[in-house]
């Protein structure tokens, strides 16, 4: 499934569209700074994965500070049969500079 931007992300959930949100950061990371997401770091994804079995038709985007962790994990998720997993273009560094923090 195509990638996501932070515009378009914010507007779904400005809006009340938003999919269901994975911050793939670690705990500081995200402690630091967050957008409501479900907190599942990378390291700790393989282990989690079947926790989302029941989301494994929906869209699921996957972010993280700069794109490239949440690349990592949509591709793990993809590969697990999640068939609309989304990676936020930019991560929060792009969000951050779209929105402040």
């Amino acid at each position: 499934m195509e990638d996501i931007t932070a515009i378009e992300l914010k507007s779904r959930m400005d809006n009340g569209t938003a999919p269901m949100i994975i911050d793939v950061r670690e705990t500081w990371e995200f402690d630091e700074f967050n957008i409501g997401a479900t907190l599942i770091p990378l390291a700790e994804l393989p282990g989690k994965w079947e926790d989302l079995e029941d989301h494994k038709q929906e869209e699921i985007v996957v972010h993280c500070r700069s794109g490239a962790r949440s690349a990592t994990a949509k591709a793990f998720l993809e590969s697990q049969g999640f068939s609309r997993v989304r990676n936020l273009l930019g991560g929060m560094l792009d969000w951050q500079r779209q929105f402040g923090a």
